[in-house]
């Protein structure tokens, strides 16, 4: 792994979801307790730092009325509108304080629908870094991380999912999405995996790691 050409995605990392009193994160909270998901996700946000490497934020938001998506919206993004979730000015739509961007972090604009590629300049800003390997962490593991993960990886970057930092709204269908879908589109790693990964590169190529 070279930190040079890594960039860690941080999927809706955002009050809604991550933050007691958010409008999803009763949904989600458990598979968030199960691997400590949030704590992992500042550790690994400040090894990516850290090690040179370029962290990205990818949070969703909103105009109030919904008015970027179709007025008969179904399936996931239906549940986003009748919860009023990631309202764009919200204290929900805000990305939680654990995970606040620091400077020299990339945070997106205009995602407003599942993949994080689809809507917003992520690929050009991954292309114009330099960037062949994409990590990616948040919510929903079956949903936004997945639809990325399927992107990244039809555009030829090198995937990796970290397993222990991504929560869906149940432990099924957080386990099923890790088991089944990960390995055939990305290369799933823990957290403690791949900060081992940028860590073994600092110290081969002689920069300080983290």
């Amino acid at each position: 792994m070279n930190p040079a050409t890594t960039a860690l995605v941080m999927i809706e990392f955002q009050n809604d979801f991550v933050t007691e009193g958010g409008t999803l994160h009763g949904a989600v909270c458990g598979v968030m307790e199960s691997t400590g998901m949030l704590d992992k996700a500042v550790e690994v946000a400040d090894a990516t730092r850290a090690a040179g490497a370029t962290v990205i934020h990818s949070p969703i938001t909103f105009q109030p009325g919904y008015y970027e998506i179709t007025s008969h919206p179904y399936g996931i993004l239906a549940g986003v509108v009748d919860s009023s979730s990631f309202i764009k000015g919200g204290w929900g739509a805000e990305i939680a304080d654990a995970v606040t961007p620091k400077d020299g972090d990339i945070v997106l604009e205009g995602k407003r629908g599942l993949d994080a590629f689809a809507s917003t300049n992520l690929d050009f800003i991954l292309r114009s870094k330099g960037i062949q390997t994409v990590v990616l962490s948040g919510f929903l593991t079956n949903c936004c991380v997945e639809s990325t993960m399927r992107s990244a990886y039809e555009r030829g970057y090198e995937v990796i999912t970290l397993t222990d930092v991504v929560a869906a709204t149940s432990q099924e269908e957080h386990d099923n999405a890790i088991k089944f879908d990960y390995p055939m589109f990305s290369k799933p790693m823990t957290a403690d995996e791949y900060m081992a990964a940028l860590k073994g590169a600092g110290v081969a190529d002689g920069s300080r790691g983290y």
